[in-house]
């Protein structure tokens, strides 16, 4: 079984979303031995808030390529993950331009996550259309494949259609990992069929067994391309405590590959560079 791998999660977000805080978390993160940085996205927030999702309205919340990509260049080695950028709410190039921007400025440590979005009120906002947002997600993403591999670019599909441009610089990696986001059946179908891996949020070892046994099922109705290789699993435990080691390994024997943690949102930026340095030693990480 391979080493657990740990990322820090919401580091565009509350104190993060100031720049000195989330340079020096960025930094004591790399060098206290994380594998990943990883943001959130939300382009704007319902007013009240959406019942069953209690996020302030005024919840600072930095845009997710930005945000990576000045963290970026504020460190060297760690991986820069967005988890997750809400697909249907961009336009298709644009993003695949920022994305591989990035993925150059970075040399090459994007990882690409996506989902389709939950919060009707946002996407009616942006001008995404709710109810067809898994559709424009699997033509978008299709997109933006073709115009960062393809020699001669070309798509053509319901929701975007395009040939005769070029899009440079292309990204370093060949190919940018995809990771999808997301518990229902088609998340789970777009996982297996398209993504590199799977990001579960705010899930205990319990939930996650179950996704993983959801996503081995869909593997078993909606055939993996051989060219994706295994599957890697993501998951955000529930809270913000530091799991001990037969938490972690509950969580490997789960079928878990990546644990992204958080840090409490109330933490200044002092105490986001000890939260980032205790954790790896806590977790016997090295740099």
């Amino acid at each position: 079984m391979s080493p657990m791998k740990y990322g820090l999660h919401g580091v565009n977000l509350h104190t993060c979303a100031h720049p000195d805080a989330a340079a020096r978390l960025g930094r004591a993160a790399e060098a206290a031995g994380f594998e990943s940085l990883w943001v959130a996205d939300h382009v704007v927030l319902p007013d009240p808030p959406v019942p069953g999702r209690p996020m302030a309205p005024d919840m600072r919340v930095l845009d997710p390529v930005v945000a990576l990509t000045f963290l970026a260049a504020h460190t060297a080695r760690i991986r820069l993950g967005t988890g997750v950028i809400i697909l249907p709410q961009r336009q298709a190039l644009v993003l695949a331009k920022q994305l591989a921007s990035l993925d150059v400025l970075s040399n090459g440590r994007l990882i690409f996550g996506l989902g389709v979005g939950w919060c009707e009120p946002e996407m009616r906002a942006v001008g995404a259309p709710f109810k067809e947002r898994g559709r424009v997600s699997d033509d978008y993403l299709a997109a933006m494949r073709a115009v960062w591999s393809e020699p001669k670019p070309s798509h053509r599909g319901p929701y975007v259609s395009f040939d005769g441009v070029q899009a440079m610089p292309r990204p370093v990696q060949t190919p940018i990992p995809v990771v999808v986001g997301g518990g229902t059946p088609p998340a789970y179908r777009r996982a297996v069929t398209q993504g590199h891996g799977w990001y579960g949020f705010g899930l205990d070892v319990e939930t996650a067994r179950t996704r993983v046994s959801a996503l081995r099922d869909a593997a078993n109705t909606s055939p993996r391309p051989k060219g994706l290789g295994p599957l890697e699993i993501s998951v955000t435990p529930p809270g913000y405590d530091v799991p001990d080691k037969a938490t972690v390994e509950a969580y490997a024997a789960a079928g878990v590959h990546r644990l992204i943690l958080r840090p409490p949102p109330q933490l200044d930026a002092p105490a986001l560079e000890r939260f980032a340095t205790e954790t790896g030693r806590a977790l016997g990480l090295t740099p």
